[in-house]
């Protein structure tokens, strides 16, 4: 079942701009792709129920991130170029939205999996503490 998680998703965005930001100024545009990577992973385990919600959970903080860039640069662009710098804008807009809805959907299962495995690591630290050896 399906269930939204809307603070994670905030959390998420928080750290996308915020590492978004930092990460660019050192790395360049690749500072942009590694902090959301990392903020949709966040999400994905922070959520971490199953595939289909991490997935859901990362392409929405995609998504909504992608809004956010899309309106600025509209606004920016078309403050400096006019109705083409709109356009232009709304061009990045649309291609932003899927290309941050996939990664973020990759990041989010791969959240997930980080989740899994540590509950696996968990589960058979606690099983293994528990034996006792009788002779």
């Amino acid at each position: 079942m399906l269930e939204f998680k809307w603070t994670p998703v905030i959390i998420g965005l928080i750290i996308s701009i915020v590492l978004g930001i930092i990460l660019s100024l050192f790395i360049g545009s690749w500072g942009d792709l590694i902090a959301y990577l990392i903020a949709t992973i966040y999400v994905g385990y922070t959520v971490g129920v199953d595939y289909i919600n991490g997935a859901v959970h990362g392409a929405l903080v995609g998504i909504v991130a992608a809004i956010i860039v899309g309106i600025l640069s509209i606004v920016g662009l078309s403050a400096i170029l006019g109705a083409v710098g709109a356009a232009g804008g709304i061009i990045i807009l649309i291609a932003g939205i899927i290309y941050r809805a996939i990664v973020g959907a990759i990041g989010g299962i791969i959240g997930i999996l980080l989740k899994a495995k540590h509950n696996v690591y968990f589960f058979l630290f606690f099983k293994l503490s528990t034996i006792r050896f009788i002779y």
